[in-house]
């Protein structure tokens, strides 16, 4: 469970962030969606824990692996393949561990690690993750200096993916992508078996990846259940009720300052004047829906 309470946040001595709180289950898809500037991308690196909050805390349970896509792979010798593989920091470690173990007994632990955590599956898994990401056999192979800056973010976004946080963090991912390798990662996410949090301008994806729709407005979150049009109305309807439930009240007030305008002068009505006025001043406005 991922749960953000009482979130405030500020940046540059601007709120984005004020007491938000919202729940998200393990294994949810979730879009997160809110106009430019209102603080989608700070609210990512919360939860990557980059920066911490003016106030409130962020609390992943028994999940502690969080992740997103780096900025870009680095232009070194390596390849496509060795880089998606080290994502996986642990399956790294181990592998390396177990390559320069000498002791039997030792070798015997590491492997047996290794093989609960499917490492002899593992190339076979990045190579096919970097082939639905655009990049053939021979291009997987070849030193990654000889791509271009968007063909390493691929890498990095491969890399994210074969890794596999409990909490994987994506922030408009399709944005390097052409369409053949958009509908793959698409159908990859769709399938995604642990929690996912995306971030995209593409109505379409977050229509048919997300369960549900988290909603950055006015400095609160609010989770709605279904993809972005079923959020939409839904939060047409529920401004929609709280525009008539705004104009009764409005009514309400009308007719109660009538009625203390008329009778507040009067003796024998003074009182029930005064009773009104004190009824107007425990009305609490009714707020939009976010």
């Amino acid at each position: 469970m991922l749960m953000l309470r009482d979130i405030t946040m500020r940046v540059g001595g601007r709120l984005l962030l004020d007491n938000a709180s919202a729940q998200i289950p393990d294994g949810h898809k979730v879009g997160l969606v809110g106009r430019n500037g209102t603080g989608k991308t700070t609210l990512l690196r919360l939860i990557l824990g980059e920066i911490t909050p003016d106030g409130g805390e962020i609390r992943t349970g028994n999940q502690e692996r969080i992740g997103s896509v780096a900025q870009e792979t680095p232009a070194d010798q390596n390849s496509p393949l060795y880089h998606v593989l080290e994502a996986d920091r642990h399956l790294a470690e181990l592998t390396r561990a177990a390559e320069a173990e000498e002791d039997p007994e030792r070798i015997g632990e590491l492997h047996s690690q290794l093989a609960d955590i499917g490492a002899h599956r593992a190339e076979a898994r990045a190579a096919r993750i970097l082939s639905g990401l655009g990049f053939d056999d021979a291009a997987q192979r070849r030193p990654i200096a000889e791509f271009s800056g968007g063909w390493r973010m691929r890498v990095a976004l491969a890399g994210a993916l074969f890794a596999e946080p409990d909490i994987l963090l994506l922030d408009e991912p399709t944005n390097h992508l052409d369409l053949e390798s958009a509908l793959w990662l698409e159908s990859y996410l769709q399938s995604y078996p642990r929690t996912l949090i995306l971030v995209s301008h593409d109505r379409g994806l977050l229509n048919r990846i997300p369960t549900e729709i988290l909603h950055l407005s006015e400095n609160r979150l609010s989770l709605y259940k279904g993809g972005y049009d079923t959020f939409e109305n839904t939060r047409r309807e529920q401004q929609a009720h709280q525009r008539a439930l705004q104009s009764k009240q409005e009514a309400q007030r009308q007719h109660i300052m009538k009625f203390v305008d008329r009778f507040r002068a009067q003796a024998n009505k003074a009182r029930q004047a005064q009773s009104r006025l004190k009824m107007l001043e425990r009305m609490q406005p009714i707020a939009m829906a976010a």
